[in-house]
């Protein structure tokens, strides 16, 4: 790596990391003043809230990483170019693809780690982060759906008149074992509640027919311990799941919810599509940072970088409205998350065609 490489890319990882502490202490202010009467209403004391922050910290700094990257690309870039550093660079025979190679070392740099990050770390300190929202600054939840009815397994279909996620107990419970047309094992129960102690779920007043070939048994009773492949979890508050899943639990969950026939698979799929092209958008938006801002103007650095915000924020805009029709399962997930991507690395290609040579 020669000397100029090593000094831009010290330029772009500090600016980099400054943009980060900036946004974020800012990002910082406002929430902590958004939530101070809940926190006051919830009774929490400091320790607990600086436990919660220092959750929220790494994700939101990790979540507006694209962002903070093309600022701190134009910021630099521009820089640069005010003190009249890019023509010395182009003047002394370096193309404006080798000047561009330690940016790309950077960004690499970056997206990389904050891959791992978002794939494995963060969803982990999610965990509590998510738990601690849901438990202070959420209202109470209450499982109102009614009917409700999944496939558990292969040919298995379970069904809930009603559920009570606060006592734990629904009603009017049926497990259907079938092939094809053809009924296997039914069974049934006026009531079931989990059993925390013993993990199993207890089936009152439950009644079991079972079909094997031309023989019919029927079994009853009062109560049963039973295993079954739901878990009370599933009934609480699903707020921001999806942030609190690794990579791997997402695509356990997506699995799960295709089986069941679940409408809100979309939210999943867009969470784990998204962190796959988050590494690139960094990519995207640091070639499309030294583009717009390569070139010296004569009103200074000033408006590359405002040039630079709002080119930003424009992405975000794109990005949350094809994010929000994905969720709401009118477009491909796959596909939307990376429109964006697509057409901010068009327009970069466009743009390249004019910067200084």
């Amino acid at each position: 790596m020669k000397l100029i490489d090593k000094y831009i890319l010290k330029k772009f990882l500090g600016a980099f990391i400054f943009t980060v502490l900036i946004i974020v202490s800012i990002i910082l202010v406002i929430d902590i003043t958004e939530k101070t009467d809940k926190f006051a209403d919830a009774g929490l004391q400091t320790p607990q809230i600086l436990g919660y922050y220092l959750d929220f910290i790494p994700w939101i700094a990790n979540f507006i990483t694209p962002l903070t990257v093309f600022i701190a690309t134009v910021f630099v870039t521009a820089q640069m170019a005010g003190h009249t550093e890019i023509v010395a660079i182009l003047s002394s025979g370096v193309s404006f693809k080798r000047m561009l190679l330690p940016y790309l070392i950077g960004s690499t740099m970056i997206a990389v780690t904050s891959f791992v990050l978002t794939g494995w770390v963060i969803p982990n300190s999610n965990k509590s982060r998510v738990a601690f929202e849901v438990e202070y600054l959420k209202s109470k939840f209450y499982f109102d759906k009614t009917n409700y009815h999944i496939q558990v397994a292969p040919n298995t279909y379970l069904y809930i008149r009603s559920y009570n996620n606060q006592t734990e107990m629904g009603y009017d419970f049926t497990l259907e074992k079938v092939d094809g047309t053809r009924l296997l094992e039914k069974l049934s129960a006026s009531r079931i509640k989990w059993d925390e102690d013993k993990s199993k779920w207890v089936l009152s007043n439950w009644r079991k027919h079972s079909i094997t070939g031309d023989v019919e048994k029927i079994e009853e009773g009062k109560e049963i311990d039973t295993t079954l492949a739901i878990h009370p979890s599933e009934f609480d508050n699903d707020y921001r799941s999806q942030d609190a899943m690794t990579i791997d639990e997402l695509n356990e969950q997506i699995d799960k919810l295709r089986l069941r026939g679940a409408s809100n698979v979309e939210v999943f799929e867009v969470e784990k599509y998204t962190r796959f092209t988050s590494p690139f958008a960094v990519l995207i938006l640091t070639f499309m940072g030294v583009i717009v801002s390569a070139r010296k103007t004569r009103g200074g650095a000033g408006f590359q970088i405002a040039l630079g915000f709002f080119l930003s924020f424009l992405y975000i805009l794109f990005f949350i409205m094809t994010k929000t029709i994905a969720e709401a399962g009118s477009m491909n997930p796959a596909f939307s998350v990376w429109i964006p991507n697509i057409l901010f690395g068009g327009i970069s290609l466009l743009m390249y065609k004019y910067v200084p040579r």
